[in-house]
């Protein structure tokens, strides 16, 4: 693919290389062999790299750098060469109340102009409330904020306006909201970060709703973005695409109505995130519901490598451990690929989380087929790249439509073939499988790369996991 030199100039060389192969893109091109993931004692699977976990003899659970517990059964999760990756004994999962999630009416925000806000229970956010089938390590934990740098509002609901919020974000640090009682849904005009701004003077910013705050984008706009590589937003390091600020953290927050443009090659390397789009530095979300979001583009182009619904994150520092996403809930969205997450080089963890109704719009896989502008890939999650590890646990993906490979629920590939995918104790439902070309690896919804360009199961450990 042709990139103009603006645009590669915001992403590193690990991202260059993903766009130019994309998820799917090197289907039936098989490297290496099929037994790549090596079985340890006791049948148990042993993933190896990027931090996978392995589960040892008769079920002892290891925590690997991604820090997902894949307990289990003795040989319940296989990797192995025979390719005959199973989700673990049947029935077996232990998502219990999984399905308590509640989104409320988060999506039932109206549009308007920035600034307006409404009350009611749209800004109700009961994200990802499954249960908590998974222990949430430290790292994961939602962040302090006993002691904020800004409160927005006085206690009342017209007090808290949009520019009060974007004021508050400039500032940095730790913000919270006091706009009475009721839940509040509030539009908003894209909030972007400041690279050197704030109090810590590096952008950072803990935005924490409390459980009652909804920020619209109206229909109209994406919500936050966050780019250490756009250099209106102030360039900080001389390695925009690997640098460990802003540190970015969303919590007890909802998020709807975003609509967030994106492009190939003319939107400064915005290639997603219909409400949120992180670029660089780290992220973190805990109890985030983010519904009725999408990723917009302009006609007739290509769009292969768009994504991300709710949320693209691209350049993400390799520094600070996987990616979290805790306790959320993400339902409504939409986009070219990963109606919910899209991402380049991502490791996420992923844990008790519910993802519901996303949709991956596109045609023609990633590089797009003749005739098609490309697409259609991860309906929930696009994860994109080279040596990354996705890992869910104590989670729900259901009703995800994707238009290629099979992937309502997920497609990830890693283009190196140094990857892996740790699946434990979720639940996968009514997730399309159109297009299928992994149907033999038992994991239908999903389309996977990790170690083996065909087989879908290397590097693949699913335990305790229903389909």
């Amino acid at each position: 693919m042709l990139l103009k030199t603006p645009f590669a100039a915001y992403l590193g060389a690990a991202a260059l290389a993903a766009l130019a192969v994309g998820c799917g893109g090197a289907l039936g091109g098989s490297t290496g062999s099929a037994g790549a993931s090596t079985m340890g004692a006791a049948g148990s699977p042993t993933a190896g790299a990027a931090g996978s976990s392995t589960a040892g003899a008769a079920g002892a659970s290891t925590t690997g750098a991604a820090g997902a517990s894949t307990a289990g059964a003795a040989g319940a999760s296989t990797t192995g060469a025979a390719g005959s990756s199973t989700a673990g004994a049947a029935g077996s999962s232990t998502t219990g109340a999984a399905g308590s999630s509640t989104a409320g009416a988060a999506g039932s925000s109206p549009a308007g102009a920035a600034g307006s806000s409404t009350t009611g229970a749209a800004g109700s956010s009961t994200a990802g409330a499954t249960g908590a089938v998974c222990a949430i390590p430290a790292a994961a934990a939602a962040a302090d904020v006993s002691h904020q740098t800004t409160v927005v509002g006085d206690g009342t609901a017209p007090s808290c306006t949009a520019a009060k919020i974007v004021a508050a974000v400039a500032a940095g640090g730790v913000v919270t909201f006091s706009c009475g009682a009721a839940p509040l849904t509030i539009v908003v005009p894209e909030i972007e970060i400041i690279n050197d701004g704030g109090i810590t003077k590096d952008g950072s910013v803990t935005i924490d709703g409390g459980g009652k705050i909804t920020l619209s984008g109206g229909g109209k706009n994406r919500i936050l973005r966050q780019n250490p590589c756009d250099q209106t937003l102030h360039y900080t390091t001389t390695h925009c695409n690997n640098q460990d600020t802003p540190h970015l953290v969303l919590q007890n927050l909802a998020l709807t109505a975003g609509a967030g443009a994106a492009d190939e090659v003319t939107k400064g390397g915005l290639l997603g995130g219909g409400a949120v789009f992180v670029g660089g530095g780290t992220f973190k979300a805990v109890s985030l519901t983010v519904t009725n979001s999408h990723q917009t583009n302009a006609a007739g182009q290509l769009v292969q490598d768009l994504a991300g619904g709710a949320i693209y994150t691209v350049n993400l520092s390799t520094t600070g451990g996987p990616t979290f996403v805790v306790g959320s809930t993400f339902e409504d969205n939409s986009a070219i690929n990963g109606g919910a997450l899209g991402s380049i080089g991502t490791s996420w963890t992923i844990l008790n989380t519910v993802f519901k109704n996303n949709a991956a719009m596109g045609h023609g896989e990633n590089p797009a087929r003749s005739g098609t502008q490309g697409g259609g890939l991860g309906g929930a999650i696009y994860n994109d790249g080279n040596g990354f590890t996705l890992t869910i646990c104590g989670s729900r993906l259901e009703n995800g439509q994707a238009n290629e490979l099979g992937s309502g629920a997920i497609c990830q590939v890693a283009d190196d073939l140094k990857g892996a995918l740790v699946i434990d104790r979720s639940t996968f439902t009514g997730n399309s499988v159109t297009g299928d070309v992994q149907a033999s690896a038992k994991h239908p919804g999903i389309y996977v790369q990790a170690r083996d360009r065909v087989n879908g199961t290397s590097g693949v450990t699913i335990t305790a996991t229903t389909f």
